[in-house]
């Protein structure tokens, strides 16, 4: 396989010395329980392939970008009590990051995106601290989940291992993915509290307590021809923006 320059984990010394990146993007994911029928490292496989076709859209398009490695573990204290989910603290994330962005820094790139791929996951206040150290840096963060609405593209708009991300899946790694006929039903329970419900307040799901496989949202009606109908449209959507993060100028960012 010929090394893609936009890929770290596969450039080289020679390589990289010698590109001027503009913008360099993190994905981070997590590792948990998706279902009965998706493997732990959904979020992780669906955050690297988004990252890296995205990459290389925009780089064809003459964006220097370089896509990190993808951080494989995410905050997941809603689900402390699910078989080997793998928790982060936000303060420990918060120290990665910082320490990732600092070697950012000092590579002379001062544009960094944080492609989440977790829901769990929550990096505005992360990202407004950060700010303040590296006040030379532009840094931004997106949820590539919700880039594109999944409706006309899937019948069941669930939030986690339902229709999209098990379509997803089928699509990019059919062999890990259990038959359907396995797979919970994705029933997930609502909070009777009316303002968490109407979504104004907000409160963590204790994952167990809501549903009983670990899904919310059917994943019945899943294909792998919708999976693949849809990545292509979020990584043409999350390509222009990697293309505009490297082509805007900093001291020219409002209009």
């Amino acid at each position: 396989m010929e090394p893609r320059p936009y890929i770290l984990s596969e450039s080289n010394w020679k390589t990289v010395k010698e590109i001027e990146y503009e913008l360099a993007v993190l994905p981070w994911g997590a590792t948990e329980a998706h279902n009965y029928h998706l493997p732990y490292s959904t979020d992780v496989t669906q955050c690297d392939y988004i990252a890296a076709e995205s990459a290389r859209i925009a780089w064809e398009n003459g964006a220097k970008v370089v896509v990190l490695p993808t951080i494989p573990y995410g905050v997941n204290t809603g689900q402390l009590d699910v078989k080997l989910d793998i928790n982060l603290n936000p303060s420990t994330q918060f120290i990665i990051l910082k320490d990732v962005a600092d070697v950012v820094s000092r590579a002379g790139i001062n544009k960094l995106l944080l492609l989440n791929g977790h829901g769990g996951n929550d990096f505005k206040q992360m990202v407004r601290e950060l700010g303040a150290i590296h006040q030379d840096m532009f840094i931004s963060t997106c949820n590539w989940f919700k880039a594109v609405p999944g409706e006309g593209y899937f019948t069941d708009m669930g939030d986690h291992a339902g229709e999209m991300e098990t379509s997803v899946m089928m699509h990019l790694v059919p062999d890990l993915i259990r038959p359907l006929a396995e797979a919970g039903d994705g029933y997930g329970k609502k909070f009777k509290i009316e303002g968490i419900r109407e979504g104004w307040a907000w409160a963590e799901r204790q994952w167990t307590k809501v549903t009983k496989d670990t899904g919310i949202g059917d994943p019945k009606d899943s294909t792998a021809e919708k999976g693949e109908r849809y990545l292509q449209v979020v990584t043409r959507k999350v390509a222009k923006l990697y293309e505009q993060l490297c082509q805007t100028d900093l001291d020219d960012l409002y209009e």
